[in-house]
């Protein structure tokens, strides 16, 4: 139940051209734990300087530890809580900031965007959808969790499988049902130097 990508400039992969963001989910078919793992590995294997792997992902399955998920679930946004309730897992991606050295880490956040996006690929591929936020408490989640000063959370994954817009808050369901966009290719891509376009 992929949205329809208006403004495509070039074929792409189908995992790829599948994924996006709903909210609409099916509260009652939670994720399977080899599902689960799947999507871990797959984050695993994401690539990061010098191979120091920064992420730091706390899992909160609402099927086996209601708990944590109620306490991530607290703080999401306001608005993000009214269709995210729906999610039967939650994650919340943090970043190392240092290497294992001790060294400060530069790379930490960049990296574990990567191994966000990788999980969520995976995700995909596994017939589920994904939906990554930055909407939420960064200093409840720190204070929650017991996050250290050498990780920042960066953005929580709402994880499940999507179910039909209609179960949705009529608020929510005319952007579930958009047509998704993206700016051209030569707005952000550039040739060669600053502000050419490449296309």
């Amino acid at each position: 139940m992929s949205q329809i990508r208006s403004n495509s400039e070039a074929e792409i992969h189908p995992i790829l051209a599948n994924r996006w963001s709903p909210r609409a989910f099916a509260a009652d078919k939670p994720v399977g734990r080899e599902t689960l793992l799947a999507c871990m590995e797959a984050a695993r294997w994401a690539p990061s300087c010098f191979g120091d792997e920064p992420w730091r992902f706390i899992v909160c399955d609402k099927a086996s530890d209601a708990a944590s998920w109620e306490k991530l679930l607290a703080i999401l946004a306001p608005k993000n809580q009214e269709w995210a309730k729906n999610t039967p897992v939650l994650l919340l991606v943090c970043a190392s900031t240092q290497f294992r050295s001790g060294k400060p880490n530069r790379w930490g956040e960049y990296d574990s965007g990567q191994a966000a996006i990788s999980f969520c690929l995976q995700a995909e591929a596994l017939g589920l959808a994904s939906h990554q936020m930055g909407g939420f408490d960064s200093d409840a989640a720190r204070k929650t969790f017991a996050i250290p000063n050498d990780a920042t959370p960066m953005a929580v994954i709402a994880l499940g499988y999507q179910a039909a817009a209609a179960k949705l808050d009529e608020g929510f369901q005319s952007i579930e049902l958009a047509e998704r966009k993206r700016q051209p290719i030569g707005s952000c891509f550039f040739a060669g130097t600053w502000k050419k376009p490449i296309a």
